[in-house]
């Protein structure tokens, strides 16, 4: 097990179906909901503004958040920097809408995002909580966003995942571990979770380190699967309804 940084004082934990798992799983759901089914109503041209807002959302929480903790002198290398998995796809997303060619960014972030924004909606855990508002809000806004997202524009901007796409995801992954567990050893960090499990009640979560990390890859491989297999379904269902 590495030794981590004080990071423990900084988490905020959501009980799953606690009233306050339920109250923001529900306005998280209602949000998503909006944006998927009202976007149906809509013509192309509006739904990419409407990706370029999400993507505007997602780059100023990039800066801001790190930026708002540095100015209150309780920066951490071992915490604050953008290394977790959503932190990630949050980067990625907020990029994505201003890009002509989008297709291998959205190869990645169609899985990590649908991924990391479900995982952190359902068992929230906020490794940089300073009891605010602020934090509170951005936690869920970001986690909405980056599961939105590539659903969104699967749906409505007419991209699709190439054939390779779970190959290159998971060769992505691997090696951002690659790097990031030394990385986590030497500042005494725990990004994307490679130091020690999330302390939230996830059943993904089988065993201490390192044995978790090995069932990690396998649920990877089992929902890279599944989600590519959704696309399809999706994907014809738009060709079905543009027709």
């Amino acid at each position: 097990m590495y030794i981590l940084s004080n990071i423990a004082n900084t988490n905020h934990i959501v009980e799953v179906m606690s009233d306050e798992w339920i109250r923001n799983t529900f306005f998280s759901a209602v949000i998503i909901f909006v944006l998927l089914v009202g976007s149906s109503y809509l013509k192309k041209q509006v739904n990419i503004y409407i990706t370029y807002i999400m993507g505007i959302a997602l780059f100023v929480s990039s800066i801001t958040s790190p930026l708002r903790t540095y100015l209150a002198g309780n920066f951490s290398i071992a915490i604050d920097l953008p290394f977790h998995l959503c932190g990630i796809s949050a980067f990625v997303c907020s990029i994505m809408p201003f890009l002509k060619n989008k297709q291998g960014l959205f190869n990645f972030v169609y899985y990590t995002g649908i991924i990391g924004g479900l995982m952190g909606i359902l068992t929230p855990q906020m490794t940089d909580y300073d009891g605010s508002f602020y934090v509170y809000f951005v936690f869920y806004l970001r986690h909405v966003l980056i599961f939105t997202m590539p659903i969104f524009m699967l749906r409505n901007l007419n991209l699709k995942l190439t054939q390779k796409s779970m190959v290159s995801t998971f060769i992505i992954l691997n090696l951002l571990l690659i790097f990031l567990m030394p990385f986590n050893f030497y500042v005494g960090g725990n990004y994307m979770y490679l130091a020690e499990p999330p302390q939230v009640n996830n059943p993904l979560i089988i065993g201490e380190w390192p044995y978790y990390v090995i069932w990690f890859e396998v649920f990877v491989i089992i929902l890279l699967v599944i989600l590519y297999y959704l696309s399809k379904i999706s994907f014809r269902k738009t060709k079905t309804e543009l027709v």
